[in-house]
């Protein structure tokens, strides 16, 4: 089989749809389950995405990386736009410093996608930084309207402005934080 033409190509483009889909199950998850009072749904689509994900992915080390990484970006960020009252949580309970788990679970599923369907940002930082700024407020607008998993409690402009430019650095600062790591392991190595 592996000496067929396109075989490689077919497989290729396979995981590349995998990782796509795997990751709006995680989102649609997420959000739905946020929305309608189940927490618990998009966390338990992360961890099942992330397994078969892992198992299966050809940069198994680095996703890893950018997936701890992309947790701890997602705990500041959604955490500074929760602590400061422009965004509500469906199912964030008491601690508003704290992005919620179903949160958490939403910035697992996105670092997966990073080196894989998204790679052709990773040395592209201001095509990266444009995609967050327009893609960051897309998605939060969409599960507010959709599922009613955010809430915008002091305007969605002002709340969409601050998600555009959280995420207009995220992303290049999680390609940013893989290449150094991934540097610093090179150098370990040799």
């Amino acid at each position: 089989m592996p000496d067929e033409p396109g075989v490689d190509g077919d497989l290729a483009m396979q995981w590349l749809v995998f990782n796509v889909l795997g990751f709006q199950a995680v989102w649609w998850a997420c959000v739905i389950g946020a929305g309608k009072g189940w927490p618990w749904a998009g966390p338990v689509a992360a961890v099942l995405y992330a397994a078969a994900h892992l198992h299966f992915s050809p940069t198994r080390r680095r996703d890893v990386r950018l997936l701890a990484s992309a947790l701890v970006v997602g705990l500041v960020l959604d955490g500074s736009l929760g602590a400061s009252g422009l965004l509500t949580y469906a199912a964030a309970g008491e601690v508003r410093l704290i992005a919620p788990p179903w949160i958490l679970a939403l910035w697992a599923g996105f670092a997966l996608t990073l080196t894989h369907s998204m790679a052709a940002l990773a040395s592209r930082p201001w095509a990266a930084a444009a995609l967050g700024v327009l893609g960051g407020p897309l998605a939060y607008a969409s599960a507010a309207s959709v599922a009613g998993a955010v809430r915008f409690d002091h305007g969605m402009v002002e709340g969409l402005v601050a998600i555009a430019i959280g995420w207009g650095v995220a992303i290049p600062l999680l390609y940013g934080i893989d290449k150094h790591l991934a540097k610093n392991e090179r150098e370990a190595i040799a």
